[in-house]
């Protein structure tokens, strides 16, 4: 077979394969845009997180426990431009930082009594509409307390963004 001949039948497939790739990654960036857009705009978020990881210390050790749950948080007044929200919790409501960030939705609540937490919604869908969240409490209390939360913890679930 001729070699011009060959390399111009060759050229087809990979032109069209091209062609094809091409069309697909732009509407998957549309399709992020569009999430992130929706993310960066949300003035409320309702939350579940269904796997929880504690860590803990044991003398000089460390050690993580890994449990399903069931836990819901809701921020609501959500101002990313501002940089404020609300969140409400089991004591009632509390003055929250927001962050924006290329496909972040970062939430931070520092408590009077020292204990950080801080909540990330990402720009990822889960199967179910809903957006991939992950929820963090940096605190340390030396008695545990049943339904407290009294040694780091992470929780994974998903938000509803409105």
């Amino acid at each position: 077979m001729n070699t011009n001949l060959a390399r111009r039948l060759l050229i087809l497939p990979v032109t069209a394969a091209g062609v094809l790739m091409l069309g697909s990654f732009d509407a998957a960036e549309g399709q992020s845009r569009q999430l992130m857009l929706r993310l960066e705009g949300t003035s409320t978020l309702d939350c579940s997180f269904s796997t929880l990881a504690t860590g803990d210390w044991d003398d000089a050790a460390t050690a993580v426990g890994v449990a399903q749950t069931e836990f819901e948080l809701s921020f609501y007044d959500i101002d990313a431009d501002e940089g404020t929200a609300e969140a409400e919790g089991q004591f009632g409501s509390s003055y929250i930082v927001v962050r924006y960030s290329s496909g972040y939705l970062h939430l931070m609540q520092m408590l009077g009594a020292g204990p950080l937490r801080l909540t990330t919604v990402l720009a990822q869908e889960l199967p179910d509409g809903r957006l991939m969240a992950i929820h963090t409490r940096h605190e340390y209390s030396p008695t545990i307390l049943p339904g407290f939360t009294s040694r780091p913890e992470m929780y994974v679930g998903g938000c509803t963004v409105d």
